[in-house]
């Protein structure tokens, strides 16, 4: 078999060293842009699950509220309400919740009031860690549940 000289044998000699780098190039670039668009799937993700999550917990909380035979004993089962539909998606249990009634706003079991109930949670976004700034990156979530007291209350009628 004959040699390639001269430009031949320069050009062969290049395409030599070059072979297998197409398969390490397309590994580093499938790598790169893999490894972000994996996390922000599994951010959204984990978004999605502690909206799921703070909806349900202010709907319950509602609910909860409504039921109570008063103001004290409502802002508690709501609380524990909330708590436990948190915990049901695994969410901290560090939440806010808020409570507010029209038109009486001291007496919410009053006549035919309207409560509405705020829940406001956080998420940590997956696989951050907090030296990249300061505390572990979050995002802030919540949820408004509105419903009339007298909705779900129980009558007794007398006979």
């Amino acid at each position: 078999m004959r040699r390639p000289r001269g430009r031949a044998a320069g050009r062969a000699a290049g395409r030599a060293d070059e072979s297998g780098s197409a398969v390490v190039e397309f590994i580093w670039l499938g790598l790169l842009l893999l490894v972000p668009l994996l996390w922000i799937v599994i951010s959204v993700f984990e978004v999605q699950r502690g909206a799921f999550a703070v909806s349900g917990a202010a709907r319950a909380a509602g609910r909860a509220y409504v039921l109570a035979a008063d103001d004290g004993q409502g802002e508690q089962r709501a609380r524990a309400a909330a708590r436990l539909a948190l915990a049901d998606q695994g969410l901290a249990e560090d939440f806010d919740l808020r409570v507010s009634c029209t038109p009486y706003p001291q007496d919410c079991h009053a006549g035919t009031s309207v409560v509405t109930v705020v829940v406001a949670s956080r998420v940590n976004l997956p696989l951050l860690p907090s030296a990249l700034g300061g505390s572990s990156p979050s995002f802030a979530l919540d949820a408004t549940h509105t419903l009339p007291v007298g909705r779900f209350q129980e009558r007794h009628e007398q006979r």
